[in-house]
């Protein structure tokens, strides 16, 4: 095995991972989607990032454009009212910059996916509780 195939299934494994790291997060606030669909949704946009550049080198960002597209196709599917609430707005846009990091990842910009991936995770962990302040504040 090559040094470019080992940093390929690096690449995957590591989409993989950190989306499963953001998709804890939603699992352990009781979300719609998780550890498994976080996990799929960076993985499948590391691979389509990466063939996309591997293809054609000189625009990947038709692949890319498609992605964001595929991705707001699922997270609308996520989104619903319920009582006078939006439900799973929080949800789709997680899946939605999950899908960024994965393409981040599969075009090696590994850098600024681990750094995306922990602003994510902050803002998903550490909101909530002055979200939950301000609406003490207001009722």
């Amino acid at each position: 095995m090559n040094d470019q195939v080992i940093e390929i299934i690096f690449r995957f494994f590591l989409a993989a991972v950190i989306g499963a790291l953001i998709g804890a997060e939603r699992s352990l606030a009781h979300k719609q989607a998780g550890l498994r669909t976080f996990a799929l949704v960076s993985l499948g946009a590391a691979i389509f990032s990466y063939l996309g550049v591997m293809l054609d080198p000189g625009a990947p960002s038709r692949v890319l454009a498609n992605l964001v597209v595929g991705i707001g196709f699922i997270g609308a599917g996520i989104i619903f009212l319920h009582q006078e609430k939006i439900i799973g707005l929080t949800t789709a846009a997680a899946l939605w910059v999950t899908t960024a990091v994965g393409a981040l990842i599969g075009t090696g910009y590994y850098f600024l996916s681990f750094f995306t991936s922990l602003v994510v995770i902050v803002v998903l962990w550490a909101l909530v509780y002055i979200e939950h302040f301000i609406r003490s504040k207001n009722d």
